[in-house]
């Protein structure tokens, strides 16, 4: 996928969250988010889409700079500001040069990490509104596969306080579309992703989406196929710091 897709991707998926957030109501609860109703992950994302929005728009260096902004005080007014946030960061990513240098909290310090990023924020919680307005959704294969790709090289680094040593290998395969994965751990415990085909001592087999969900603690481990030692599968599943 390429700088354009993530535009497009971003574009669709923010239209049907905030659609999604209308048709389930501010006060309906968010099953991924404990404690959150849906005025609560309206607010969240206008409030990503507003930090990243900046951070690209003033070339920002250090975070620090991008001031907070307060929540909106009736629930209306959270939907305007998600509204004009991701119509802002769509417009400031669509003018701005992927290959732009900007702070990013990984190693890939552009505004290519920034649109891939938000594209994929902003489907993992349309799926979240879909779910609280009753509704089944699912993301694309091929954006699903590159989401498990982003997940596994930017995210695996933030493990958990409590996470337990994965010891062991995990082998993920996306069942309907291209994309395999081999974790595994170096001599000193540190998480090493690769893309290839080969054994782990667990594999993780299944829709690109579900893969996705799974990962990100959207949906269990028995949504996908697993074959080996499970219990690698499940360290792997609980090893991420998710914020």
């Amino acid at each position: 996928m390429d700088h354009r897709d993530f535009l497009e991707a971003l574009h669709g998926d923010a239209a049907g969250l905030l659609a999604a957030a209308r048709d389930a109501g501010p006060a309906a609860p968010v099953p991924a988010c404990p404690g959150w109703n849906v005025s609560d992950l309206t607010f969240h994302i206008g409030e990503v889409h507003h930090f990243w929005g900046t951070v690209v728009a003033e070339r920002l260096a250090d975070p620090e700079l991008a001031a907070e902004p307060p929540r909106p005080a009736t629930d209306e007014a959270v939907m305007a500001f998600a509204e004009d946030n991701a119509r802002r960061l769509e417009v400031v990513l669509t003018a701005t040069d992927p290959a732009t240098p900007v702070w990013t909290w990984s190693t890939q310090h552009d505004v290519a990490f920034v649109a891939r990023r938000m594209a994929h924020e902003t489907a993992v919680h349309r799926y979240d509104a879909e779910r609280a307005a009753g509704r089944e959704w699912r993301i694309d294969p091929p954006f699903a596969s590159d989401g498990v790709d982003e997940f596994l090289f930017h995210f695996l680094m933030w493990v958990a306080p409590e996470a337990a040593p994965l010891d062991g290998s995990v082998h993920l395969h996306c069942t309907d579309v291209d994309g395999e994965w081999l974790v595994s751990t170096d001599a000193d415990g540190t998480d090493l992703v690769t893309r290839e085909h080969a054994k782990g001592d667990a594999a993780v087999r299944g829709a690109a989406h579900d893969l996705l969900m799974a990962l990100w603690r959207r949906q269990p481990l028995d949504t996908v196929e697993v074959i080996g030692d499970r219990s690698v599968a499940e360290r792997l599943i609980a090893r991420t710091r998710l914020e």
